[in-house]
């Protein structure tokens, strides 16, 4: 290995070593693919055959640039496409091993050479194609650097951009504090001496595999034609106000989104205020009428004991409600801060059914279930996977009626262990499923008034499964009963807790 080769040779310090050097701008990769752009318009426009040595950021719109010059312009020009590693040899061989042909993307560097023209100072020798690709050696500071040069005897033209290593490893940065400088250092410059010392500094890092590629001395122009220039600075500016044009697009349509962001979220909120009203009214006006009832002077006994028990079940119901409102605020406020834990069913599920057996025997209906032992312990919030078992399997019996039946039963799927409650009961209409984890909604029915119920136990095992990266599913037919299915992420899985 050469000194050449041993030393990381840098194209941008190399033009920032001439006496006088242009001064260094800070600019991201908007402002400098505006300053590419600009370029080729000129070149277009005139119709200039230059040589083109390039080598820009990785990703096609770079390349649509060069593309766009290559068919104006045609083989009257010259380009010197510069990479860090494979050769075109390669990609291409690898390219039709995969089936396709691959242009430059994001997951590599590619660059754009400029086309050799006869007065541009610069004689070359390449090979037949005027598109030429030139392998570089694998110096880091070229990885981070970026370059299209200009040659032709009418005009000559560098930029030259360098991405600045990152300080540090880690950085904290409050929110709002991030820093707000430009990812990229740019110089650009119509400067013969300096364009010379990049051409110089590129023919330090060519790799011994693209040696057929041969400089002669580069002379140029003493001065580029002052129209040039003039037209180069009124392109550069179109493009810049195209750049701004296009960002105070992008910033509306940005706010306009999170307008009606907003503006959703507080219709949402206005609906939930409002169902939470009416929820809350539904029982005081059934306690208002048996009130007024039971002060009715003819009212007799039986009836007496009726309005009461209305009054009780009432009471009942509006303090479920205002219980499951509470516990759904605090879900909406803390879920994301709870712990998950790691539960066995098997020494959940038995105690919940075995609660449950007297309600189902007094209903006549048949309660069974099979959770076997060894099934692997589920992720589930801290102290809520009974709540869960709880709610479905009281609104498996409640929703059944008497001679029906009502199973739960577990086992492993995959990395998950399934949970699924199936009953007879009164079943779910199609289009009334995607609807039952609503806050508040209730399933349409005849029997709905006996059975009550705030309408949110179903809302609130949903979010606790969203919780610990679990699911539910249901399937039901009206009058065939209903089948809710859990999938529970097991000890299988990678859960953050």
């Amino acid at each position: 290995m050469n000194d050449t080769q041993r030393k990381d040779v840098s194209i941008y310090q190399l033009a920032l070593r001439v006496e006088a050097p242009p001064q260094p701008l800070h600019v991201n990769p908007a402002t400098l693919l505006s300053l590419v752009r600009s370029q080729i318009d000129l070149l277009i426009e005139q119709q200039i055959a230059a040589t083109l040595w390039f080598k820009l950021p990785p990703g096609k719109i770079w390349q649509a640039e060069l593309l766009r010059y290559q068919s104006s312009v045609g083989a009257s020009a010259t380009i010197y496409t510069c990479q860090i590693g494979k050769s075109r040899e390669a990609e291409e061989q690898e390219s039709k091993g995969a089936g396709e042909v691959k242009t430059p993307t994001t997951a590599r560097e590619w660059g754009l050479g400029v086309q050799g023209s006869r007065g541009a100072g610069v004689e070359i020798t390449p090979s037949a194609s005027h598109d030429i690709w030139v392998q570089l050696l694998p110096h880091k500071q070229l990885h981070r650097e970026y370059f299209l040069i200009i040659l032709s005897p009418q005009f000559c033209n560098l930029i030259l951009a360098h991405r600045p290593p990152k300080k540090g490893k880690t950085r904290v940065l409050a929110k709002g504090n991030a820093s707000k400088s430009p990812p990229l250092l740019a110089i650009t410059t119509m400067e013969p001496r300096v364009i010379q010392q990049v051409l110089d500094g590129i023919k330090q890092t060519i790799s011994p595999e693209s040696s057929a590629i041969t400089f002669g001395d580069f002379t140029y122009p003493t001065v580029s034609e002052p129209s040039l220039i003039s037209k180069l600075l009124t392109k550069q500016l179109q493009r810049q106000d195209e750049i701004n044009r296009q960002n105070r697009t992008e910033r509306i349509a940005k706010l306009q989104q999170q307008n009606q962001k907003l503006h959703n979220k507080e219709q949402l909120k206005d609906q939930y205020l409002n169902n939470v009203c009416q929820e809350l009214r539904i029982p005081l006006t059934h306690m208002k009428t048996a009130l007024s009832l039971l002060n009715s002077p003819t009212i007799k006994p039986p009836q007496r004991q009726r309005y009461l028990q209305m009054l009780n079940n009432e009471c009942d119901r509006q303090n479920t409600l205002i219980t499951g409102l509470l516990e759904l605020v605090d879900l909406e406020h803390n879920l994301e801060k709870t712990t998950l834990e790691l539960v066995r069913l098997s020494d959940i599920v038995p105690g919940v059914v075995s609660t449950y057996q007297p309600v189902a025997q007094e209903k006549g209906i048949m309660l069974a279930y099979t959770v076997p032992n060894e099934l692997p312990a589920v992720w589930c919030v801290t102290g809520r996977i009974k709540q869960i078992v709880i709610n479905l399997l009281h609104n498996s019996i409640k929703f059944t009626s008497k001679g029906g039946q009502v199973w739960v039963k577990a086992r492993v799927v995959g990395n998950y262990v399934q949970l699924e409650f199936r009953d007879t009961g009164i079943g779910i209409a199609e289009s009334e499923i995607p609807k039952i984890f609503d806050c508040f909604y209730r399933v349409r029915s005849g029997l709905t008034e006996e059975f009550g119920g705030a309408g949110l136990g179903l809302t609130i095992v949903k979010r606790l499964l969203w919780r610990c990266g679990g699911s539910i599913s249901v399937k039901s037919r009206p009058d065939e009963g209903s089948t809710f299915t859990l999938q529970l992420p097991s000890t299988h899985n990678r859960v953050v807790v």
